[in-house]
């Protein structure tokens, strides 16, 4: 059985391909992070499943480039919280983005993941992500703070 550390290694690892992949709209790449029927509740609606999360991907890089051309946005990840319990994991991790803007480059928005993760064939995947884009209505965190919430223990 791995060690905290090396499962913390690799679901760090996962979040990290997770927002490359994002970011620079490669679908293949994106779905590779999720189990066959994964799925992503954001700001928008409900996806699961890899052909639907395989076409969000590319319509979010559609949606993006259509407002800000070709300007380059990047997603970046800060504190991040996993709990390990044998091939399942929980994780909470802030996120953030950052774009450029007519007065050089600033934060253009930001939230929360809630994830479950599931591990399958050795490697770990997202089951359900959940992300708060705290900077919309509606979209906020609950008030009491999310790891306390779920404890957390390793």
């Amino acid at each position: 059985m791995p060690s905290y550390a090396e499962d913390r290694a690799e679901i760090e690892d996962l979040m990290a391909r997770y927002l490359f992949a994002f970011d620079w709209g490669d679908g293949d790449a994106y779905i590779a992070c999720f189990t066959e029927d994964g799925e992503v509740d954001w700001a928008r609606e409900t996806t699961k499943g890899h052909a639907a999360l395989k076409a969000m991907c590319a319509g979010f890089k559609e949606h993006i480039s259509k407002i800000m051309g070709d300007v380059p946005h990047r997603h970046f990840l800060a504190q991040t919280a996993i709990t390990v319990t044998g091939d399942t994991a929980q994780c909470r991790a802030i996120w953030f983005e950052v774009a450029r803007r007519d007065d050089g480059f600033g934060k253009a928005s930001f939230g929360h993941y809630e994830d479950a993760l599931v591990r399958q064939g050795g490697r770990w995947l997202f089951k359900r992500r959940k992300v708060y884009n705290e900077f919309l209505p509606g979209r906020t965190a609950a008030a009491l703070n999310p790891i306390r919430e779920e404890g957390m223990p390793r």
